[in-house]
């Protein structure tokens, strides 16, 4: 029995046959387009017949090919819990384990002052939510419930007074109230 490969066609000109399948995430809407190299283009997809992605290994040979200490990284020789030669990681952008830090220190510091611009973690601090907006949304919260009642019972002017506190309190672009 032979198997047969369906070939998509370009969904903008339904010419020729898709090679690009983009997909995009508008609103939580996935949507999924398949297009000919030509279509891809014009819709502003690169990458269709240029050059290759840049390797991370390419990058870090780079980076590391101007250490920031005298002689070369390789003239230290082999990790020596390991055995990862400088050039090693210089091909895969692995360190072996934890002793290679302490022995091409100098030459990853140099590599990372280049990446980050510091050789020291900064890192980002969690900041919890201020209370005081959770305290303004439970205060909204229940000004809503009250609100609804008092549509409920029909009593406009109370309703339209509440309408008016609950937009006082909530940001400018939140406003849900009827």
């Amino acid at each position: 029995m032979e198997s047969k490969k369906s070939k998509k066609t370009c969904d903008q000109c339904g010419a020729d046959d898709a090679v690009v399948h983009l997909t995009q995430i508008v609103s939580n809407e996935m949507t999924t387009s398949h297009l000919c190299e030509k279509c891809a283009a014009v819709k502003g997809v690169e990458g269709i017949g240029g050059p290759p992605n840049f390797p991370l290994t390419g990058f870090l040979a780079q980076l590391t090919d101007t250490p920031d200490s005298e002689g070369s990284p390789e003239a230290l020789g082999p990790c020596s819990f390991c055995g990862l030669t400088f050039e090693d990681f210089r091909k895969t952008g692995r360190l072996g384990c934890p002793h290679c830090y302490t022995t091409y220190e100098s030459y990853l510091r140099g590599l990372l002052r280049r990446v980050h611009g510091s050789t020291q973690h900064v890192g980002k601090v969690y900041l919890p939510p201020d209370p005081a907006a959770s305290e303004v949304e439970k205060q909204v919260e229940v000004l809503r419930h009250k609100l609804q009642r008092a549509v409920d019972s029909e009593d406009f002017e109370r309703a339209a007074g509440l309408r008016d506190k609950i937009r006082g309190m909530e940001p400018a672009g939140t406003d849900s109230t009827p």
